[in-house]
């Protein structure tokens, strides 16, 4: 569906997006990761027609976007981070005008017009002026304008920005039942989302992909040891005597708690099968008491931060900013 080949987008000095290659199919919801000024909106910028490229290309249902913008970006439907709505129009007037931009037409633009207002749960405030909307009903009409017409590929940026809890569980709804017609890809930085929403991860750090498989390979891919957080009642000298005797123990370490001879071990495991048996053997040949075991697995927040390193990227991004103010 899209293809995208050595995209490069220079802004200056600055390099916003490094030589990207992916490729995305019909069928699934893809998530688009990265830190702040990796490059995610600038590349849905390029993707939608919003933004030319330095060098590289791509291609929407075998469209150039750069050489047949209007027959790609018929493909596409675009929420970028702040919706683009007029204020001084009510929500119904504003759907008829982008279904006129999309050259939806006549005859199906009533019809689609109240699908999309009734899959984005607005048709209570279609009389309305956008201006006086709340800035969770403004998001679901840039929402509205997205998906109408239903174009086979529907991009969305920060699609949960400023929604209350209810209103964040009903667009993912939403996601997901859109994913099952269409190409949708999500940017965010609600790794939470990703990870319940999204069947296909790409994870981009400084214009660069670094990652790209499903969330569930990504958060295999991270457990590769296994952490279990115990509470011991016992000595010390028991808890180090029972940890250090373990050899699928890599690490172990114990801090001590409020309550006498009670204490928190946190083991890291180079094996991740089932292992709490062996361990409560252990400690009661010790004479250790478990009150309480968890076993912890790398989360995608994790996958994330390894992948991106984001503490040097942060460096690289001050440096590129202050080559932009001189």
């Amino acid at each position: 569906m899209i293809e995208i080949n050595h995209l490069t987008k220079k802004f200056g000095k600055h390099v916003a997006v490094d030589d990207l290659s992916l490729t995305i199919e019909p069928g699934r919801i893809y998530g688009f990761l990265g830190p702040n000024g990796a490059g995610k909106s600038t590349t849905m910028n390029m993707i939608t027609g919003y933004l030319g490229a330095t060098n590289g290309s791509i291609k929407i249902n075998g469209h150039d976007i750069f050489a047949e913008p209007e027959e790609a970006k018929k493909c596409v439907g675009y929420l970028p981070e702040q919706p683009p709505l007029y204020q001084d129009m009510t929500v119904e007037e504003y759907l008829k005008f982008v279904s006129e931009l999309k050259k939806i037409p006549k005859d199906k633009r009533k019809q689609y017009i109240k699908e999309a207002m009734e899959m984005t749960m607005i048709t209570d405030v279609k009389g309305r002026l956008i201006k006086n909307l709340s800035k969770g009903y403004r998001q679901r009409v840039g929402f509205a304008q997205a998906i109408l017409g239903y174009p086979e590929v529907i991009i969305l940026d920060e699609p949960t920005v400023g929604l209350d809890p209810k209103q964040i569980i009903e667009v993912r709804d939403l996601i997901r039942k859109l994913g099952e017609k269409h190409v949708v890809i999500l940017s965010s930085h609600i790794l939470s989302e990703v990870r319940e929403v999204c069947d296909y991860v790409f994870i981009i750090a400084r214009g660069k992909l670094v990652a790209s498989d499903t969330t569930e390979n990504l958060l295999k891919g991270g457990e590769e040891k296994l952490q279990i957080r115990m509470l011991l009642k016992g000595s010390q000298e028991a808890v180090e005597r029972t940890f250090s005797a373990c050899d699928f123990v890599d690490e172990y370490q114990i801090g001590k708690t409020d309550k006498e001879d009670t204490y928190r071990v946190v083991l890291t495991l180079s094996e991740t099968d089932e292992v709490r048996e062996e361990i409560a053997k252990h400690c009661a040949q010790d004479g250790l008491l478990i009150l309480e075991t968890q076993a912890e697995k790398k989360s995608l927040e994790e996958v994330f931060l390894t992948l991106t390193n984001v503490a040097g990227l942060a460096d690289e991004e001050t440096e590129a900013d202050e080559e932009v103010e001189e």
